[in-house]
């Protein structure tokens, strides 16, 4: 556990990767939206502005995963750190900031709401469809999507590792014919309408169930490619 905690603050070494850039984007994206409502003629800002653009943060989520491989795996094969430690040590890292930025976000809806979208009648943070829910199901929606981006793009990184961009192209063809045939099947028996219905039904509580299922695959096929990964 010493050397998972070892891995954690190594990658932390990079503040400005992991930390400064999210920081610089949801900043950035909060003020230039602030800047575009407060520039709207007054006929055209009548009722709710929306923006998603202060959901960049959760985005990044996808090029830290990869950053967080290629960037400091080297580093650690170099200081003889296992594989499994690396793992559990910047997983690990990244849950906790997913988990931080994702209390930010539910802070950021709550005052937004008191505010009245920050005195412009905005929903960045609070929008509606997860806003509308308890907080502790913004928290885990929030949470389960950025890990879910996260190690989307760290599996991704690993393939490469593992198999260079021959690992990649054959998972990117796979994935295809994935959903071609996923899609071809649905087709095939008439279940449109069914998928659609059951589209309807879904909560921010049930996608994040299903993100978090995904997620667990996502860190299991990481890890399983990280065991045989070399620097």
């Amino acid at each position: 556990m010493n050397r998972a905690v070892g891995v954690a603050r190594m990658q932390l070494i990079n503040k400005w990767t992991f930390l400064g850039i999210p920081g610089v984007i949801l900043v950035s994206a909060f003020a230039l939206t602030m800047a575009i409502w407060a520039m709207l003629p007054s006929s055209a800002s009548e009722g709710v502005k929306y923006s998603g653009a202060g959901q960049a943060v959760m985005w990044y989520f996808f090029a830290l995963g990869i950053q967080s491989m290629s960037l400091t795996f080297p580093f650690a094969q170099g200081l003889s750190i296992s594989r499994r430690n690396f793992f559990i040590g910047t997983v690990g890292l990244f849950a906790v900031v997913a988990a931080g930025v994702a209390g930010l976000y539910v802070v950021l809806g709550y005052v937004e709401t008191a505010t009245h979208g920050w005195g412009l009648d905005g929903q960045m943070f609070a929008l509606q469809w997860v806003a509308d829910q308890s907080w502790p199901i913004q928290l885990f929606f929030y949470f389960v999507l950025m890990m879910f981006l996260f190690l989307t793009g760290f599996w991704g990184a690993t393939l490469y590792k593992r198999w260079q961009a021959t690992g990649l192209l054959v998972a990117g063809i796979a994935l295809a014919v994935l959903l071609v045939g996923a899609a071809a099947l649905v087709t095939w028996q008439g279940w449109w309408a069914s998928v659609g219905a059951w589209i309807i039904t879904l909560t921010p509580l049930s996608i994040g169930l299903w993100a978090l299922a995904l997620a667990a695959l996502l860190g299991l096929g990481s890890y399983l490619t990280l065991r045989r990964a070399t620097p």
